[in-house]
């Protein structure tokens, strides 16, 4: 999509985009997921200069992560087209003197620093649907119960009680149980301050989704059982990414049956429930 194609429906989008992920930025600068998004919206707008300004976030993002190689790879990117740009130029000779001490060992640019985040299969033939649930799957129980049991926040026996037994049925019709849902649905936590705790507690940025236009077909091509047994939304893709909201930032189960179904990199954020279950019923009814 160029500048000169664009509808002012993409625009009025693009903007709202760009709104939503620089207020995301300003609160965790060294999200360069939302970084990334940024810098594509700019990029189809045509502002160069904000496109250079986000990809030299993107580079610093990197850096304060240790991610040396990645940094090196986004500021050279800079210079195939700004090769005299002195910011880029003084940020690689820094990179340099720390480097001088350490042994740099080659980063994939697409790293996942994110408890979510699943390895990619290298074998061709991976399959795109989850043959069988493993005995041992990880829905982030643990995790949570740590948070929430060992902060005090409820008791053992509550979070027995309130955690949802997944349905491993291949032809669900809605959404199964949310933990975080519960526990504001029970007064015990308020939708904001139930996702401060996850935000603080995983490296997610927050995403406000109902003031996000879901793709919504986009979830539809994603498996029905997957989406609504975890309560997980693919919303959005970002070039080769699939961009995924949750309320549960340690279900590594769920981002190994969407990894093997999108064959895609996820991109998680932390969203609210309410807002994540009422999407995946619009997308599934």
């Amino acid at each position: 999509m160029s500048v000169g194609t664009l509808t002012a429906s993409d625009e009025s989008q693009l903007a709202q985009t760009i709104e939503m992920f620089e207020a995301i930025t300003q609160s965790q600068p060294n999200d360069y997921q939302s970084l990334e998004i940024l810098k594509e919206a700019y990029a189809k707008l045509g502002r160069e200069p904000d496109v250079i300004s986000v990809s030299k976030r993107i580079a610093k993002a990197y850096v304060a992560m240790g991610q040396l190689s990645s940094a090196i790879l986004e500021y050279e990117s800079i210079l195939q087209r700004y090769p005299d740009d002195p910011d880029v130029l003084a940020a690689l000779g820094d990179i340099e003197s720390k480097a001088s001490s350490l042994t740099i060992q080659t980063v994939s640019p697409h790293v996942h620093p994110d408890p979510l985040s699943a390895p990619a299969q290298d074998s061709p033939d991976h399959p795109t649907e989850i043959d069988r649930i493993p005995a041992d799957y990880d829905d982030g129980r643990a995790a949570m119960s740590k948070i929430f049991v060992d902060g005090k926040i409820i008791t053992a026996g509550d979070f027995e009680h309130y955690w949802p037994k997944p349905d491993f049925s291949a032809h669900l019709k809605k959404p199964g149980g949310c933990f975080l849902q519960v526990l504001i649905d029970k007064g015990v936590l308020t939708v904001e301050q139930a996702l401060k705790l996850l935000s603080d507690k995983s490296p997610l940025a927050y995403l406000p989704l109902a003031h996000y236009d879901v793709d919504y077909e986009l979830t539809r091509h994603l498996p029905a059982a997957t989406c609504l047994r975890w309560v997980v939304l693919p919303f959005d893709r970002l070039s080769k990414s699939l961009m995924v909201a949750t309320a549960n930032p340690f279900n590594r189960q769920a981002a190994v049956e969407l990894e093997q179904a999108a064959q895609q990199r996820l991109l998680w954020y932390l969203a609210p429930p309410g807002d994540i279950l009422k999407a995946l019923q619009k997308a599934f009814r």
